[in-house]
C-alpha cells in the first residue's frame, strides 16, 4: 500500500506543479514585457523598515480587511489557516515518503500544535460560512449596481469556497482515520479529529490503513488541484499581495500624481519623441510590470467599487471593473506581445482577433470606455480601500495622459480650462491683477511679495485661483487672513506673480501645462526665498506638498486647518462667542484621504462654543466626494445623479443648521447642491455651507449664531 500510495502521491504533484509553473511563467513573462519601474526596487531597497512594517500590519495583521469587521475577520481566519495549516501539509508529506507511522519528533506529537491545527482550521469553516452568507446577501443579481460583486467573477469565488471546504473535511477525515489507526500522537489535544476519529471505531487495522491512505492522497490531491486552479485565478492574490504590498508606493498610492514616465526615465518633454517614447498608456504594454502586478493581485471584492462616487451615481466607472477589464485584456494579448517579432508576424489574422491586438485600449469599442476613464474623481476611495493597494488612480491618470497629449481626445469643456491655465493662469481665465482684489476688504495691511519676503515674514499664505477669484472662496480667503493677523502670525501672498499650481491640468491628463505651470511657480518661490506656505485649498496644498519637490520645489506646506487649529492650541486664537448651530462636516478628499488630515478641522469646531457636530455616515476615510476632484470641477455631469447632489442628500439626514468643510471646490459643489434642494422645497432656506475658518473668525469676533444667513451665492 505504502509504495501505491507513493506514486500516486508523487505522480500527481508532478503533474500539478508542471501545470503550475507553466502557468507561472507565463505570468511572469507577461508582467516583465512591461515598462521597466525602477523606483519600485530602489524604494524597497533604501527602506527594509517600511517593507518589514507593509508585511506585518498589511499582510499577516490584515490591516485593511479588518477595516469591515465581519469580512475582515472570516478573511483573517482563512488566510491564518493557510499559513498553520501548511504544518499539515508537512506531515502528509512526511507520511507519504516514509510511511504513514512516521513522525517528526515535537511537530507531530506536542499536544498544543494539534490543538491549534484544528481550531484554526475550524476557525477557518466559520470563515466560509460567513463568506458564503455574505456572497448571497449580496448577490449581484439581486441588488444589481449595489452589490459590490457585480462585475465579479462569481463562479471562481464560488469554487475557491468549496476548494478551501475540500482542505477542510478531507484532512479531518485524514486526521480522523489516522487518531483510530492509532498514528496520530497529539492525543485529545487535535480535539476536532480525535471526535472525528471516534467515527472510525471497530474498523480492521487493514480498513484502518486503506482509509488512511486514502484520506492522504484525497488531501494532498484537493490541495494540487487548488494550486492549479489558484495560479488561473484571481486567487492568485494568495502568492501576489505580499509582493503587490512590498513594491507600492509610500505609504501608499494617494498624494502626489506620479511624474510621467518612459523606459523607467523621467519623460523629458523637450526631447521627447511620441513615435519612441512612452506618453502615459496608449496600449497594455505600455503600463508598468508593477501595473501588471496590480492587475494579476485584484481579489475582486469590489470594496473599492462599494465606495467608488462615480459608481455610486450611476456612472460607468467601477475602479474593479476597470482593473479586471485590463487583466483580461493583458492576458488574452500576452501571447503576441511576449512574442518575438518573427513569431508575431506568423500569427494569423484569426489568432490576432482572439488575441485583441487592433483593440483599443481607449474608446468607444475599446477595453475601458471614454466615459469610464473620464468619470473619475481622483478621490482616492477605491486606493484607500483596496486591501492589496492596488493604484487605481494612476493606472486611470496614465491612461488620462495618452488621451489628452497624444490623443486630444477629452471632454471639450476640459479645453477651456486647460487654455486660460495657459493664457491667463487659472482655470477661469480672469485676470492676474484679480488676484488682490479681496485684500481691499480687509482693514489691515496685507504683505504682498514683489521681490523677496520679508526676513520677519513666518508663512507665505498661497490663496490659490479660487481662494483669489471665486466670492464664495474668496470668504474662506479673508477669515483666513484675519485668523492670522489676529494671532500675530507675518504672513505675505504673492498676488499677480501667483499662478494655478497645475493640478486641473495634471489631474486631466495634461501634463506639459502642469509641468510648465509648476517651473514658473517653483522659479518664483524659490527665488523669492519662500521656505513655509499656508495653503486654504486642499488641491493646492497637496500639489505644492506632495508634488513640487519633483520639480525642485520643496518647502514646509501646511493646510489653513492645520496651522488655525495649533494656533487656537497655543491660545493665540480663542473662540468666545457661541454658536448655536449644528453642523456637520465634510471631508475633502485631496486634505482627508489624500493626506490624512482629518483630526485639526475637527478640533477647530470642538473648540467653538455651542457647536454641536454631528458625522455623515460617510466620513473621514470613508468620506464621500464632492465631485470636483480630478478636473472634473471643470466637466459636465451628464450620467447618472450629480455627486455634490448625493453627497447633500447624505448631509441633509443630519437635519444640520449648517454644512462645514475645508475645500474652495467642495464649498462651491455642495453650495450648487444645497441651491437646489432650497429650491425644491427639500432644504431649510437658512442652511449655508462655509469653511470651518468661518466659524471660527465668527466666534471670536463675537457674532456667533447668525439670525439671518446669508444665502448661498449662487452660481
Amino acid at each position: 500500500m505504502f509504495w501505491i500510495t507513493l506514486v500516486i502521491g508523487l505522480a500527481g504533484t508532478a503533474v500539478a506543479l508542471a501545470l503550475a509553473g507553466r502557468r507561472v511563467l507565463f505570468l511572469y513573462n507577461t508582467a516583465m514585457a512591461g515598462q521597466p519601474d525602477p523606483e519600485r526596487v530602489l524604494q524597497v531597497k533604501r527602506d527594509k523598515k517600511a517593507d518589514i512594517e507593509g508585511q506585518v500590519t498589511e499582510v499577516l495583521g490584515q490591516r485593511k480587511l479588518l477595516k469591515w469587521t465581519l469580512a475582515g475577520s472570516a478573511h483573517a481566519a482563512v488566510m491564518w489557516a493557510f499559513f498553520l495549516l501548511a504544518t499539515v501539509y508537512l506531515e502528509a508529506a512526511v507520511a507519504l515518503l516514509a510511511g504513514l507511522d512516521k513522525k517528526i519528533p515535537w511537530l507531530q506529537t506536542w499536544g498544543p500544535i494539534g490543538f491549534v491545527q484544528d481550531t484554526i482550521a475550524l476557525a477557518c469553516t466559520a470563515g466560509l460560512i460567513v463568506f458564503t452568507s455574505i456572497r448571497i446577501k449580496n448577490s449581484p443579481k439581486r441588488l444589481e449596481r449595489k452589490s459590490r460583486f457585480k462585475g465579479s467573477h462569481l463562479s471562481g469565488a464560488w469554487i475557491t469556497l468549496f476548494m478551501i471546504f475540500n482542505v477542510i473535511w478531507t484532512m479531518f477525515f485524514y486526521r480522523g482515520v489516522e487518531w483510530a489507526n492509532g498514528n496520530l500522537d497529539y492525543g485529545k489535544g487535535a480535539y476536532f479529529s480525535y471526535l472525528v476519529g471516534h467515527l472510525f471505531d471497530g474498523l480492521s487495522r487493514h480498513t484502518l490503513d486503506v482509509l488512511e491512505s486514502i484520506g492522504l492522497l484525497l488531501h494532498i490531491g484537493v490541495a494540487l488541484v487548488f494550486l492549479v486552479f489558484v495560479v488561473h485565478s484571481k486567487h492568485l492574490h494568495i502568492f501576489l499581495a505580499p509582493l503587490n504590498v512590498m513594491f507600492k508606493r509610500r505609504p501608499d498610492g494617494l498624494g502626489a500624481a506620479q511624474p510621467m514616465m518612459s523606459g523607467g526615465k523621467p519623460l523629458d518633454f523637450e526631447e521627447a519623441d511620441p513615435d519612441e517614447d512612452v506618453f502615459g498608456r496608449g496600449k497594455i504594454e505600455d503600463f508598468t510590470w508593477k501595473g501588471f502586478l496590480d492587475m494579476a493581485t485584484c481579489t475582486e471584492c469590489g470594496r473599492c467599487q462599494s465606495q467608488c462616487p462615480a459608481w455610486n451615481t450611476g456612472k460607468p466607472l467601477s475602479p474593479k471593473m476597470l482593473v479586471l477589464e485590463l487583466r483580461d485584456h493583458a492576458l488574452a494579448k500576452a501571447p503576441y506581445f511576449t512574442a518575438s517579432e518573427e513569431a508575431q508576424a506568423k500569427f494569423t489574422d484569426e489568432q490576432k482577433l482572439a488575441m485583441q491586438v487592433d483593440k483599443e485600449l481607449v474608446g468607444e469599442d475599446g477595453v475601458i470606455h471614454p466615459d469610464v476613464l473620464w468619470s473619475c474623481t481622483n478621490c482616492g476611495a477605491c486606493v484607500e480601500q483596496c486591501p492589496v493597494d492596488i493604484e487605481h488612480i494612476d493606472h486611470i491618470l496614465d491612461m488620462r495622459r495618452f488621451q489628452v497629449m497624444i490623443e486630444s481626445s477629452f471632454p471639450s469643456e476640459a479645453g477651456v480650462m486647460l487654455k486660460n491655465l495657459e493664457n491667463k493662469g487659472n482655470p477661469w481665465g480672469m485676470s492676474e491683477m484679480k488676484r488682490l482684489e479681496w485684500i481691499e476688504e480687509l482693514d489691515f495691511e496685507v504683505e504682498v511679495v514683489d521681490d523677496k519676503v520679508s526676513e520677519d515674514t513666518e508663512y507665505l499664505f498661497w490663496v490659490g485661483c479660487a481662494g483669489a477669484l471665486e466670492d464664495r472662496a474668496k470668504k474662506t480667503t479673508k477669515a483666513v487672513a484675519e485668523l492670522l493677523h489676529i494671532a500675530g502670525v507675518k504672513f505675505a501672498v504673492l498676488g499677480p506673480m501667483e499662478a494655478c499650481t497645475g493640478d486641473p491640468a495634471r489631474r486631466l491628463g495634461m501634463e506639459f501645462v502642469f509641468q510648465m505651470l509648476g517651473q514658473q511657480n517653483v522659479e518664483t518661490l524659490n527665488d523669492a526665498g519662500v521656505k513655509k506656505i499656508v495653503a486654504t485649498c486642499p488641491h493646492c496644498f497637496n500639489t505644492l506638498a506632495n508634488e513640487y519637490p519633483q520639480i525642485g520645489g520643496n518647502y514646509e506646506v501646511v493646510h489653513h486647518t492645520q496651522l488655525l487649529a495649533h494656533l487656537v492650541e497655543e491660545g493665540k486664537l480663542t473662540p468666545v462667542t457661541p454658536i448655536e448651530e449644528k453642523i456637520t462636516y465634510h471631508d475633502p478628499c485631496f486634505l482627508g484621504r489624500h493626506n490624512k488630515v482629518y483630526k485639526q478641522p475637527r478640533d477647530i469646531m470642538a473648540t467653538v462654543p455651542g457647536v454641536k457636530t454631528q458625522e455623515m455616515h460617510r466620513h473621514k476615510d470613508r468620506g464621500f466626494c464632492c465631485g470636483a476632484g480630478g478636473a472634473r470641477m471643470w466637466m459636465e455631469e451628464r450620467i447618472g445623479k450629480r455627486i455634490n447632489t448625493e453627497r447633500v442628500d447624505e448631509a441633509l439626514t443630519t437635519d444640520p443648521d449648517t454644512v462645514s468643510t475645508a475645500c474652495p471646490f467642495c464649498l462651491v459643489m455642495l453650495g450648487d447642491a444645497i441651491n437646489e434642494k432650497k429650491n425644491s422645497g427639500e432644504a431649510k432656506e437658512s442652511l449655508e455651507v462655509v469653511d470651518v475658518s468661518q466659524l471660527l473668525i465668527r466666534s471670536i469676533k463675537g457674532e456667533g449664531t447668525a439670525q439671518e444667513k446669508e444665502p448661498v451665492a449662487a452660481e
